[in-house]
């Protein structure tokens, strides 16, 4: 057998198919693949209206809450799917109407959702400690892992995931409009703050959806920094929702690929490789904004010759 195991784990064998072959005869592998591949889509897709709409603050708190709905819900027996799911759509809702009451946001919304980031992940931290089982402590949550992934979980993620996608699609083109330019949108007739609410409650389970490969603290980064590259690459919202997925997709992947071989946290590499993307794009840009800078002065010395 090409792949050997060694006291770290099984090792890269550079035989391509014989390595995904073999990483692919463990069923939760395979189930991983399922769960990351939906959440990759999933998330990038909320993620560009996240960074379009300029709401990075919400995603990240979202994303804080998430940690103690799910030790919350282990505390008291249940699946620490229903905690992400609960404590997420609640919270979104609770940012929702504040921001409905305040007239779109301001101090009001941000000294709530700032006291929400400080207070919640304590507790969450407190029901881990209460916790008499076996959980094997807080790094599972926070940073992610693929063991353990079950067929009726995956499950789950499809429904919600497609859910969401299907929510998204029908409100896509008023909530890009909204997103570019809210006050035209409003003079148009476009519901704005209906469009708001309703897109920070399919950002809550995306949220919740995601936490479950990433872990509640870095979540937030595969929703986020797919769609900032995607972004900065091209500024057509279809292209660029496109690219964003195919970011999501090849840094889960290769995030899951490279955690079955190497014994540290899945979030870790799967934001690594987002972020190697993200920082690529944006050294090709910086690279080809300076080469044209200085070449400019040359075409004009040649056109005046």
């Amino acid at each position: 057998m090409l792949l050997a195991e060694t006291a770290a784990g099984p090792a890269w064998s550079w035989n391509l198919i014989t390595d995904v072959q073999e990483m692919w005869s463990f069923p939760f592998m395979v189930n991983a693949f399922r769960a990351g591949t939906i959440v990759a889509v999933v998330s990038a897709a909320m993620g560009y209206f996240v960074v379009l709409r300029r709401q990075t603050f919400a995603a990240h708190t979202l994303s804080t809450v998430a940690f103690p709905g799910a030790a919350g819900a282990v505390l008291l027996g249940i699946s620490a799917v229903y905690g992400y799911f609960t404590v997420c759509v609640a919270a979104a809702v609770v940012i929702a109407a504040v921001g409905w009451r305040g007239g779109g946001g301001g101090a009001d919304e941000a000294a709530l959702t700032g006291t929400v980031q400080a207070f919640l992940p304590a507790c969450g931290f407190l029901f881990i400690a209460l916790y008499k089982g076996l959980l094997g402590g807080p790094q599972s949550l926070l940073f992610g892992t693929f063991l353990g992934i079950t067929t009726s979980q995956v499950t789950v993620l499809l429904g919600v995931g497609a859910a969401v996608l299907a929510a998204l699609a029908l409100i896509g083109r008023p909530l890009l409009f909204a997103s570019v330019d809210p006050q035209v949108a409003a003079g148009r007739g476009v519901p704005v703050r209906a469009l708001s609410v309703t897109f920070l409650v399919l950002l809550g389970a995306a949220t919740a959806e995601a936490s479950q490969i990433t872990g509640t603290l870095l979540v937030f980064a595969l929703m986020v920094i797919p769609a900032a590259t995607a972004q900065t690459t091209t500024g057509r919202p279809g292209t660029g929702l496109a690219l964003a997925v195919f970011l999501a997709l090849a840094a889960t992947w290769l995030g899951l690929t490279t955690a079955y071989y190497w014994p540290y946290p899945l979030g870790f590499f799967v934001t690594s490789y987002a972020f190697a993307g993200y920082l690529l794009v944006r050294s090709g840009r910086t690279l080809h904004t300076w080469l044209s800078r200085t070449r400019a002065p040359l075409l004009y010395k040649e056109a005046t010759a």
